[in-house]
């Protein structure tokens, strides 16, 4: 079977980094995110696109948004440096998505469906190691000792943008720029909608069938 190009879609908290690492070590294949893009292309030289910086570095030196127009570029110089991919965290609008259609074909479109209610209960729940950076989830994923990180002991905390307030606004932004990109490949033959709601193993049973059968 030919390395696979996969695009993965969902909401903040359905899941897709962690699903998207069970696609690159069973498929073979390389996980593009843009942050991880941006920062392996951050010396790439974009001088010939009249913008103000001349590489990514400056931009993200200086704590300024990296144009789309940026973003577009270094996207297509990871795909086009890979066999196979799963991409994670674009398009996250649909002139993004035109753009991907210009640089490479899909053989799947994996869509993670969660509900909102889920999606604030996964969000909110999240603790962080303050020292370490560990991950864990005070329902799904709780330490052995409330508040203490199980990797150094250090103090988990909630993250500032992990409150219901941020989280609904996060996915607020969501609903408005990206849920327009799924719908664009709803109708497609690569599209396969999955139930995220399942259990981790759940779902990557679902992804890892859908896969095969779309390959």
């Amino acid at each position: 079977m030919a390395q696979p190009h996969v695009l993965i879609l969902g909401p903040p908290g359905a899941g897709k980094g962690t699903q998207s690492s069970n696609i690159a070590e069973t498929f073979g294949v390389e996980h593009v995110t843009t942050g991880d893009a941006l920062r392996g292309n951050k010396d790439m030289d974009i001088s010939d696109m009249d913008t103000e910086y001349d590489t990514p570095r400056e931009y993200m030196e200086a704590g300024d948004l990296v144009p789309d127009a940026v973003v577009n570029a270094i996207v297509d110089e990871a795909l086009s440096q890979a066999d196979g991919f799963v991409l994670d965290g674009y398009p996250r609008n649909m002139d993004q998505a035109e753009e991907l259609a210009d640089m490479t074909d899909l053989d799947v479109v994996l869509s993670l469906e969660v509900s909102r209610d889920e999606l604030v209960d996964r969000l909110t729940g999240r603790r962080v190691c303050d020292d370490c950076g560990a991950n864990f989830h005070v329902e799904f994923e709780p330490p052995e000792e409330e508040g203490v990180c199980d990797e150094c002991g250090g103090e988990l905390i909630q993250r500032d943008d992990d409150n219901e307030e941020s989280v609904n606004n996060r996915l607020d932004v969501f609903d408005d720029n990206t849920a327009p990109v799924i719908d664009h490949y709803r109708g497609d033959d690569a599209f396969v909608e999955i139930d995220g709601e399942q259990t981790p193993d759940e779902v990557w049973a679902d992804i890892e069938a859908a896969i095969e059968e779309q390959t």
